[in-house]
């Protein structure tokens, strides 16, 4: 039986409903996408950096500390510091595991085990956050993507479709998407989880530029002959499809205990360490951990030479995958292509949109109050002043975001992560009324040992004019 969300999203978290109650576990992912044959089978990631836009990452057995780095925590429960850096919601833990999991109890192994991770947390325990921390969010991730030399960011997850449909040529989402992908950096966004019928792909996978996954449903088999598009994936457009597909159902990945969807979803729960999810988020991660093996393999590849080798995967023959000649992810495949000289040559954003058409119908609300018009969450916004900013690499001095401090100056804060970068008050008042970012909610909420101790996660005081009830687990 499938399970609404029930709560407000501002933006989507792509996943949605499971249908299988035994699940995929992540040893029979490797396999599907062909990463543990041949060349592939003794590549972990290692010495490559993977940037994860999301919910934040919980200190689980299943994530050693060694492999996570928290990077500023940009979301409204940054100002808590019971909830800071912690993934209060569930999705990004998920995510988290699917890429460098390693977890000896239920046996499940990210794909890119010796992957760094870098966290950067957006969502709040019900999902909401609004486009402007995202796109702070990726130019952070652009400014410091060699924060690490022996791990440099090389890949950037979103498991986030952003509600607009703006103009491509002038999106403020897209053109900073593609500031990371002239940056070097493979941007992995999922196609979205309205369906087949649905004719768009989610922004920022719309952008011409970046790798839009959708999700393969592999109907329990280790075989791909019978391989489909998932149900619930956005087919596209003529303008853009998905360009690649990867496992996507019913994905064992590591369990965030007592965390929102945790309490919300008990069906979802496998075991004690681990939890069931579907979605192109989870075919999004899995193809950014198979991205970081390949640049283990090849580091010298460009971002668009790795879209072109992923292109170029296992044909999918049946179904609507087999009539759209949709492909799917095999690293085996990519490993004995020669790349070639790719270079995409699409009309590229400037940038210099309007903020609230990226927004659309995803709003964030304040106390009932939605966010709008050409405002962050943080103050005013003037695109084309922020585009020359963000595309010199500038956008951000220290903690500073476009002249707002909404983060530490550096590597001072401290958490269970081996990195963190530090945190900050957020100056003046959220646009809802009241007098300070704090949230009454927040209180009595706290991680002990390996879950969180609250009982319930509602009432918050930001959350999202739009219920998100394509997010489904269980």
């Amino acid at each position: 039986m499938a399970l609404t969300s029930g709560g407000g999203w501002a933006g989507r978290w792509l996943s949605t409903a499971t249908g299988s109650t035994a699940g995929t576990s992540l040893k029979d992912v490797r396999t599907i996408i062909g990463a543990d044959t041949g060349a592939a089978a003794n590549l972990t990631g290692a010495g490559v950096g993977v940037a994860l836009l999301d919910t934040g990452v919980a200190p689980v057995a299943g994530l050693p500390a060694g492999q996570i780095v928290n990077g500023p925590d940009l979301s409204f429960e940054s100002q808590a510091a019971n909830l800071r850096y912690l993934d209060s919601y569930g999705h990004g833990t998920h995510m988290a595991g699917i890429i460098v999991g390693n977890d000896t109890a239920g046996g499940a192994k990210g794909i890119a085990p010796g992957a760094k991770l870098t966290s950067v947390k957006l969502g709040t325990a019900n999902g909401a956050v609004d486009v402007s921390q995202v796109i702070a969010a990726i130019d952070w991730v652009v400014e410091n993507r060699n924060h690490d030399p022996a791990n440099p960011i090389r890949v950037l997850n979103l498991s986030y479709g952003s509600g607009g449909n703006p103009a491509a040529w002038t999106d403020p989402l897209q053109f900073a998407v593609e500031q990371a992908w002239k940056a070097g950096i493979v941007v992995v966004a999922a196609a979205g989880n309205d369906g087949n019928a649905a004719t768009r792909l989610t922004n920022p996978a719309t952008d011409p530029f970046v790798i839009a996954v959708g999700a393969a449903a592999t109907k329990g088999t280790l075989s791909t002959a019978d391989d489909d598009l998932a149900p619930f994936t956005n087919s596209g457009t003529a303008d853009k499809v998905p360009d690649v597909l990867a496992p996507g159902e019913s994905i064992l990945s590591l369990r965030d205990t007592g965390s929102s969807i945790d309490v919300a979803y008990p069906g979802a729960r496998s075991g004690t360490t681990l939890f069931r999810g579907s979605g192109t988020s989870q075919a999004a991660a899995v193809t950014s951990a198979a991205v970081a093996l390949l640049l283990q393999a090849r580091p010298s590849l460009t971002p668009d030479q790795v879209k072109d080798l992923l292109k170029r995967g296992t044909t999918l023959a049946t179904g609507k995958a087999g009539a759209m000649r949709l492909k799917q992810v095999n690293v085996a495949t990519a490993l004995g292509l020669t790349p070639v000289a790719a270079t995409q040559n699409f009309v590229a954003s400037n940038g210099t949109g309007n903020l609230d058409d990226a927004r659309g119908v995803s709003r964030v609300v304040s106390n009932n109050v939605p966010l709008t018009g050409e405002f962050t969450v943080f103050g005013p916004f003037h695109s084309a002043n922020w585009a020359a900013y963000s595309a010199t690499g500038n956008s951000w001095i220290g903690g500073t975001w476009m002249g707002n401090p909404i983060a530490g100056n550096g590597w001072t804060g401290r958490s269970f992560a081996s990195k963190t970068w530090g945190a900050a008050t957020w100056l003046g008042a959220p646009w809802g009324g009241t007098q300070d970012w704090s949230d009454p909610t927040w209180s009595g909420r706290a991680w002990s040992g390996r879950a969180w101790s609250t009982g319930a996660w509602t009432g918050a005081r930001f959350a999202s004019s739009e219920d998100w009830t394509t997010s489904l687990w269980g």
